[in-house]
């Protein structure tokens, strides 16, 4: 008789959010992880909000705001999650651990940064009195795919401003500690297993200060960020992607360009010999490779969070699909090999290429890693 694997139930709130979607997305990808939905209303029905956290064996607390006219709604609004959280788990009795969203402004002499750090010093409270089990991650300014713009970062803001043609104004061109969002996840996800290394706040409580990954002025993200635009959204050219922080930036650039964008068609010089087009010019390694596929079959459905991938049509038709993962929204482009084009796959979008016509479809494929079948960046999921 085989034993069915006890599942790590996780609820996230702020499940919706920056931070919270990502890590929501990427525990999904677990198999021993069983994740429990949150909806905003929660905080606003205590019955539902109760039955969140009684079925949960840690509950990561995201829910927050940071920005709004008025400082003290947000101080005000930032203690009462943290005190409905706390109410729920001693109305039915459950003793989950929390991890609580912190922030490297508890230190600041605002409301901001008071409201985070009085909430911590009420879940210790909480944990100590009720035997529960609490850790603090104080977090820096953080950047990746789906940022929103004005809001989350100044690399979201200058990301969308450069992609759509706008011009950044640099307020400021100050050093910025940074951390790219995969990796803020990934201490997540070692806090709630067990494996973060972490400072004792008391005898249930912990915190994790976590340090920017890089630090980078202003002026240089910008001008970075000019060159993916320059080089990438105009000549097709990939950026080297060898340092982790350019290639981070990169892949979070990718995803604020238009979808009207592609499919980029491809210059076809052709002489009496017959023709020559140029599939992708790169300052990076990668793998190019071929497929043929037979009218009405499909290929792909997955996705990956790191990888760059190209899709190069050169002979026959087809449909590539995309898909961003947790939405329904489904983003078509339809090729002809009679005026090749190329397709390039952002991160996070589950994607796949159908032979849409009669007769036999080539494809080129271009991928900056070289193909490993056990390679953990890639995830199986249908587009539809």
């Amino acid at each position: 008789m085989v034993t069915a694997m006890k599942k790590h139930k996780i609820g996230i709130t702020g499940q919706a959010g920056f931070v919270g979607n990502h890590l929501y997305t990427t525990l999904s990808l677990r198999e021993d992880v069983e994740l429990i939905p949150f909806q905003r209303s929660f905080f606003d029905q205590p019955e539902a909000l109760s039955n969140f956290v009684a079925q949960c064996d840690t509950v990561v607390h995201l829910a927050a705001m940071n920005r709004h006219e008025d400082a003290n709604v947000i101080y005000n609004t930032n203690i009462k999650l943290v005190e409905d959280l706390i109410s729920a788990c001693n109305s039915v009795h459950t003793k989950p651990h929390i991890i609580f969203s912190s922030s490297s402004q508890e230190i600041k002499d605002n409301l901001y940064g008071k409201s985070k750090k009085e909430g911590k010093q009420k879940l210790v409270a909480w944990a100590q009195a009720s035997g529960g089990k609490f850790t603090s991650l104080t977090i820096p300014n953080v950047f990746g795919p789906f940022g929103r713009p004005n809001y989350n970062s100044v690399v979201a803001t200058f990301c969308h401003k450069v992609a759509h043609n706008e011009e950044p104004t640099i307020i400021n061109d100050g050093e910025v500690g940074l951390i790219y969002i995969n990796d803020l996840v990934q201490i997540f996800i070692d806090t709630i297993f067990g494996k973060q290394t972490s400072e004792k706040l008391s005898d249930n409580s912990s915190e994790v200060n976590i340090a920017p990954q890089h630090f980078v002025k202003v002026s240089r993200i910008l001008a970075l960020l000019n060159k993916f635009k320059k080089d990438y959204m105009e000549n097709g050219i990939f950026p080297s992607l060898e340092d982790h922080f350019e290639k981070s930036l990169f892949n979070t650039f990718r995803c604020y360009i238009p979808e009207s964008h592609y499919p980029v068609k491809y210059t076809k010089h052709t002489d009496p010999r017959g023709s020559f087009v140029e599939i992708a010019r790169t300052e990076t390694s990668g793998q190019f490779s071929f497929s043929t596929t037979v009218p009405g079959i499909t290929r792909g459905n997955h996705f990956h969070t790191r990888k760059a991938e190209r899709f190069a049509v050169i002979s026959g038709k087809a449909r590539i699909q995309l898909r961003k993962i947790g939405t329904d929204e489904v983003i078509n482009y339809d090729l002809d090999g009679k005026e090749p084009a190329y397709v390039d796959m952002p991160i996070w979008y589950t994607h796949n290429i159908t032979n849409t016509g009669d007769e036999e479809l080539i494809t080129l494929f271009w991928i900056n890693e070289p193909y490993n079948p056990e390679d953990a960046d890639t995830y199986f999921e249908n587009v539809e």
